[in-house]
């Protein structure tokens, strides 16, 4: 199982690799899974040249191929004008309009003031709603305030617990787990996740 972590964060060290970091811990804790972190400054060049030529380089090619193939993504940006960063969004939009279709995508943001804690519903949600990704129920926000404090450790662990349980359902036949491809109907606290298949759905609002 294979699971890709993309940390837009600027510096090194930075919160959005320490946030993505602890999300990606707290989802192989409780599911086994080879983890494959991606820092977007180390593409920054290459992501500009893609623009210009429509052509990735060697190294941005096999970022955007890890992501295609994961089974599940963690994205984490740091806030900029109340959203997302511009090297985030420039790497998603080199993402193939397929790559994510049916993924579950796990959302996180750092920030130097809760007054952006928002940005993870207006902004990044609505990007991978966009791009048919599956976006897990608890987004994580951690403003400068939040490390180290228990409500931070909470939501990332109830995060990582529901990528976990996502990217372990298994397929139809008794393959091996791999992305949703169904609706999630429900979560509750504590619960797993019920998923309905396409065609029970689809025949269920039929019948109403």
């Amino acid at each position: 199982m294979k699971l890709v972590v993309v940390s837009a964060g600027l510096s090194s060290p930075s919160s959005t690799r320490l946030l993505a970091d602890r999300l990606a811990a707290a989802t192989t804790e409780r599911v086994d899974a080879e983890v494959e972190v991606l820092e977007l400054r180390d593409y920054a060049t290459e992501i500009a040249q893609h623009f210009v030529t429509g052509f990735p380089g060697g190294r941005l090619a096999a970022a955007l191929d890890a992501v295609a193939g994961a089974d599940g993504v963690i994205a984490v940006t740091p806030v900029f004008s109340a959203s997302y960063s511009g090297l985030f969004k420039s790497f998603f939009d080199l993402i193939d309009k397929d790559a994510l279709t049916g993924k579950p995508v796990l959302v996180g943001a750092t920030g130097g003031t809760a007054r952006h804690s928002l940005v993870t519903e207006h902004a990044m949600r609505p990007l991978f709603t966009y791009l048919r990704a599956v976006v897990l129920p608890t987004a994580v926000y951690a403003a400068s305030e939040d490390w180290g404090g228990e409500g931070l450790a909470g939501r990332i662990a109830r995060a990582g617990g529901e990528l976990a349980r996502l990217v372990a359902l298994p397929v139809a036949g008794g393959a091996a787990p791999r992305s949703l491809h169904g609706a999630v109907t429900s979560v509750e606290p504590g619960d797993g996740f019920e998923v309905v298949p396409f065609e029970e759905r689809l025949a269920a609002l039929r019948a109403t």
